[in-house]
């Protein structure tokens, strides 16, 4: 099943090479001459050598595919050859490396888009550090076989076959000893490439795991460091490449034996040839000519070097098989479109109904979110979504974004089934403003048109101004080209929420979610926030999660929510009056009623 599924991963990887196989094709012509080349070195060196004594007579086991009347002949074709074969050699490495790079170029930019439309139960279940490590270990991985290692393995196995077929034809009795040593050596390689294979893989999942490590506390450094969590992320890390440390070094141990138990047994079988051959040089009459042993000895070395090469060579393949595998895991996963594929484009009007909805997160599947919910939001309405941490506010707005779907239940847009709208007309129709904004890095006009990338400058500045963002724009030195830094660090939080704010109105949505979004500003940058969100959500259907009583009060209707259920609704004067579960927490945060 695991060979099967190898099989598989390398012929999607074909598909990638596919566009470009001619030249890859014309590559392995250039790799298969090269390597013919090199086999007749042997062949003229032992012809060189050999001219110092030619009154040893040929005999019939001796090989005679050219004639030379002298050693500076010899010389000459020697010459030529290398001409040739440097010729050969350099159309093939540019060639199969241009092939690599389109390809992994491809490959590089099918993993990002696939991992881009991949569904929200992905990312729920891949650490971003150990995606990260597929995007960049392991195609750096695939490069270098693509690259040389395939070539160099294959131009191993021609320079065997070939010397097989010369040695046989110099003497058959010294080629059945050199056979005797060479399957020996395969099967070795193959048991050993096998082995070291499962120990490297064994090491890139470790390293990936390692990478999410980094990954998560530099994107978290300023709560490593405000919760002195320092020397625990570096002992978490240190755990980890110490696992990578101690499989490596395990995998280097096996490698070194194998690779000296093979040198061993070559020079030994090297020196047995050797003597074997000297003994049929000598005597009245010689089985073999001073020539013909000259180049089975330069053939055995060459074949032996080959030979010695091929299990580190096997070895890398095999790694990269793990490799090419984690990569199609992705590439050959489900899109979000494939998944949630309706064609409607057209006719939501910000309507939303929920009809005994059910919920459970994939990797907790055990634990039921929402229970039984049901509730009807009217087109413009304004609805504030309440209750404590973990009741199920922003898992309700992850399925109005159809980032899920229901476990139970439906979920209506404009009296349509939600499953019916194609996937992007439907986000194209909301914006999310969340509590936390990330922007990218980049200008911050690049941000706020991230909204509508067909946008002019003229309606970006707009939005900004209906933010209450163009004031504090214009005074930065370099305005809306001011680069905001790594996920926005270069600005403040008010400023990042206003121009998640201007972003929004850019977008023009017919459905507003709001996540919290003014809880964790400071009582001025709330109103200059707050002040713009009241126009975002003017003329709209809103979804507002929110704390803050000032934010919900004025709602159209509220929707209290307690351990996944609709615990109460209503508006804020009809909930306070019942003196129920929103009441309280209205006490208990002792905001202003």
């Amino acid at each position: 099943m695991k060979e099967k599924k190898s099989f598989q991963s390398t012929i999607s990887l074909l598909s990638f090479i596919r566009p470009y196989l001619w030249w890859y094709l014309f590559g392995w012509i250039f790799l298969f001459l090269s390597s013919s080349a090199g086999l007749i070195f042997p062949y003229l060196m032992g012809k060189l050598l050999g001219s110092t004594n030619s009154s040893v007579p040929v005999t019939e086991d001796s090989l005679q595919l050219l004639t030379f009347e002298n050693a500076t002949d010899v010389a000459i074709a020697l010459f030529i050859l290398f001409a040739f074969q440097a010729l050969f050699s350099f159309v093939r490495v540019v060639i199969f490396n241009n092939v690599t790079e389109n390809t992994l170029r491809d490959i590089r930019n099918a993993a990002f888009k696939k991992m881009v439309y991949m569904p929200m139960n992905f990312f729920d279940t891949n650490k971003v550090g150990e995606l990260t490590s597929r995007v960049s270990s392991d195609i750096t991985q695939i490069q270098e076989t693509l690259r040389t290692t395939i070539a160099e393995f294959f131009r191993q196995v021609i320079i065997i076959l070939g010397g097989v077929a010369f040695l046989f034809m110099i003497s058959w009795k010294l080629a059945l000893i050199m056979l005797g040593t060479v399957p020996v050596m395969a099967v070795l390689a193959v048991v050993f490439g096998r082995f070291i294979r499962n120990l490297s893989k064994q090491a890139q999942d470790y390293a990936a795991k390692s990478n999410s490590i980094i990954e998560e506390t530099l994107s978290g450094i300023s709560n490593v460091k405000a919760f002195t969590f320092e020397q625990f992320s570096v002992s978490n890390y240190g755990k980890r490449t110490k696992e990578i440390r101690n499989l490596n070094v395990k995998s280097g141990i096996w490698r070194g034996l194998f690779v000296s138990f093979i040198i061993f047994c070559l020079f030994g079988a090297i020196v047995f040839i050797v003597w074997q051959g000297l003994l049929m040089t000598q005597g009245a009459q010689p089985e073999l000519s001073n020539e013909g042993f000259y180049q089975f000895v330069l053939f055995t070395i060459m074949m032996g070097a080959s030979v010695g090469s091929l299990p580190d060579l096997y070895a890398n393949i095999q790694k990269t098989k793990g490799a090419i595998e984690n990569l199609m895991v992705i590439l050959n996963d489900h899109e979000e479109t494939q998944i949630k594929s309706g064609d409607v484009l057209e006719g939501i009007d910000g309507s939303i109904s929920f009809n005994h909805v059910n919920f459970r997160y994939a990797q907790r599947i055990d634990v039921e979110v929402l229970r039984d919910i049901s509730f009807n939001i009217r087109q413009k309405d304004r609805v504030a979504l309440v209750g404590s941490s973990g009741s199920g506010k922003t898992t309700i707005a992850s399925l109005i974004l159809n980032f899920y779907s229901a476990s139970g239940g439906s979920i209506h847009m404009s009296n349509r089934p939600i499953e019916d709208y194609d996937l992007n007309y439907l986000r194209q129709n909301m914006a999310y403003v969340p509590q936390d904004v990330l922007l990218f890095s980049g200008s911050i006009y690049e941000n706020i048109q991230f909204g509508n990338p067909s946008a002019s400058k003229k309606e970006v500045i707009d939005a900004a101004s209906k933010a209450n963002a163009w004031g504090f724009i214009q005074a930065f030195p370099d305005g809306l080209d001011t680069e905001v830094g790594d996920r926005g660090i270069q600005l403040s939080g008010g400023q990042k929420q206003r121009i998640a704010i201007a972003r929004a109105i850019l977008k023009n949505p017919t459905i507003l979610i709001l996540d919290e979004a003014t809880s964790a500003l400071d009582s001025v940058s709330e109103k200059l926030v707050q002040e713009a969100l009241e126009l975002l959500m003017k003329d709209r259907t809103s979804i507002v999660i929110a704390h803050r009583l000032s934010t919900i009060k004025e709602a159209d209707m509220i929707l209290v929510l307690e351990n996944g259920i609709i615990a109460e609704s209503g508006k804020h004067k009809e909930l306070m009056s019942n003196k129920g579960v929103y009441a309280k927490l209205v006490e208990m945060q002792q905001l202003d009623a």
